[in-house]
């Protein structure tokens, strides 16, 4: 009976994973991915700087959930709208209207949790872009690996916090109010970001050794 240890099988794995052509095509095709990433979330920052995030409307009369696009309306029959995960809930003026402040306050939330993402992809794509090519242990892929990391760590720990101040800044500005409850995938969006950033030390050191043992030849 033969059998391989776990570690033995998980070196075959990788080893074909890590064959150039496959690793390549693979690179291609995430390079793509990751283009098609930024085009969605893109859109989806539009849609919420046109006011088409879903949120919780409280007015005088009852609760529903609704868009600043459709002055909260109830959006039964609505298409396009957009939603960051987080628990939004926003009390109209005395004359039963959402604040500008409070729609202004919508929008840069919404922003402020978009933006980092497509940057930090566009920076991940360049990585595929670079292996694609056959560029792999280079000074630029550590560096746009370590900046991914940082992007993901901005957003998973100061994203929060930005948010909960646009929120605060934009009920001060108005006789309405608004609240969020965000934070919730702080810690799942961090290890990620923590990973990549020693990624990128693992490559950033890789390419130094390398130089110093061509020199050293």
């Amino acid at each position: 009976m033969c059998y391989h240890k776990p570690e033995v099988i998980g070196m075959k794995f990788l080893q074909k994973l890590t064959n150039e052509r496959f690793a390549r095509s693979a690179a291609g095709f995430l390079k793509a991915a990751c283009y098609f990433v930024i085009a969605f979330v893109a859109l989806c920052t539009v849609l919420g700087l046109m006011g088409r995030q879903t949120f919780t409307l409280h007015t005088n009369k009852h609760i529903v959930q609704a868009i600043a696009a459709e002055g909260g309306q109830d959006p039964l029959a609505r298409n396009m709208t957009v939603h960051t995960g987080d628990d939004i809930h926003v009390w109209t003026n005395g004359s039963g209207q959402i604040e500008p402040a409070i729609r202004i306050g919508l929008a840069l939330m919404y922003a402020v949790h978009t933006v980092p993402v497509i940057f930090a992809f566009w920076f991940l794509s360049r990585v595929f872009s670079n292996i694609h090519r056959g560029r792999i242990f280079t000074e630029q892929n550590a560096s746009f690996l370590l900046y991914y990391g940082l992007l993901q760590f901005f957003g998973a720990v100061f994203v929060p916090f930005i948010k909960l101040l646009i929120c605060w800044l934009a009920s001060l500005a108005s006789d309405g109010r608004i609240t969020i409850s965000t934070g919730q995938n702080m810690l799942s969006a961090l290890i990620p970001g923590i990973a990549f950033l020693v990624a990128a030390y693992i490559i950033h050191y890789g390419v130094h050794l390398q130089d110093e043992v061509d020199h050293t030849l």
